[in-house]
């Protein structure tokens, strides 16, 4: 939204404790002047409320809430949640990130792996295979990086695989992986890190997904079904070692929803 108006200025504000919102609620306690109201995490929600009732500013939610979906003006909420359809419901590919493209480096390649999850089975030994045959077939500059789930026992065996540098989770600052995706002109994203994958596609990546196996019944898993089907992700297994390409189409939610918001609320 401050891409769309330059001078827009924003305020953070810690979710309130109690004791505060008992005074916004009983309009003992003035908050300054807000044109919108935005926030994301449960613990947020009765902030907001509180606040919306001090400002009269209306109120975004950027997840599926956990009070009811009137509570709110407008509610952004992943496909994969399969929320009920509602006139202050808008949907999102994935979630939001802060992720742009960059100008893209010719030959470079970013491979992203998240772990244990209760959406995926992961298995080393066949996230390995998968490697082996990415740089068999695609033998370019390849940086991989890891994530808080990766398990420490897979870290050797990466480490002897050739052609990639190897990048640990704790050795990258906030910025690093921002810079990375700019730059990188395709990733490989392991199916149980679908928030890299949203984060890849928005970087303006072609993507290929690493695969695992979803629990049964998976949401998640259900949402990167959806990316395969959409034709924004490439399975390891529908793979001939042709050149990966990203969607014609430019994938932006964070600025198609800046958008929704400015539309449905008259701002």
């Amino acid at each position: 939204m401050q891409r769309l108006r330059p001078g827009l200025s924003i305020r953070e504000r810690a979710p309130l404790a109690c004791a505060e919102l008992l005074r916004v609620f009983l309009g003992r306690l003035h908050e300054p002047p807000a044109t919108l109201l935005i926030g994301a995490g449960r613990a947020t929600h009765l902030s907001l409320l509180a606040f919306k009732r001090a400002t009269g500013a209306p109120v975004v939610v950027l997840m599926r809430p956990s009070l009811p979906y009137g509570c709110f003006d407008l509610c952004l909420v992943p496909e994969h949640d399969r929320p009920a359809p509602k006139g202050n419901v808008i949907l999102t590919r994935g979630a939001l990130n802060r992720m742009r493209p960059g100008d893209k480096t010719p030959g470079e390649g970013l491979i992203l792996l998240g772990g244990p999850s209760k959406h995926f089975r992961w298995d080393d030994d066949r996230i390995l295979t998968q490697l082996r045959r990415l740089i068999a077939q695609d033998p370019r500059r390849w940086t991989l990086t890891t994530s808080r789930r990766t398990p420490a026992s897979l870290l050797p065996a990466l480490a002897q695989l050739p052609g990639i540098e190897l990048v640990p989770a704790g050795q990258t600052g906030p910025d690093w992986l921002p810079a990375r995706l700019a730059s990188a002109e395709l990733c490989w994203v392991s199916a149980d890190s679908v928030s890299m994958l949203f984060e890849a596609l928005s970087a303006g990546c072609a993507v290929g997904l690493l695969e695992l196996d979803a629990e049964p019944g998976s949401r998640v898993g259900a949402g990167v079904r959806q990316a395969i089907e959409q034709g924004l992700a490439t399975p390891m297994s529908h793979w001939q070692g042709e050149a990966l390409v990203a969607p014609a189409q430019r994938f932006n939610e964070a600025e198609r929803c800046a958008r929704l918001i400015e539309e449905r609320l008259h701002l």
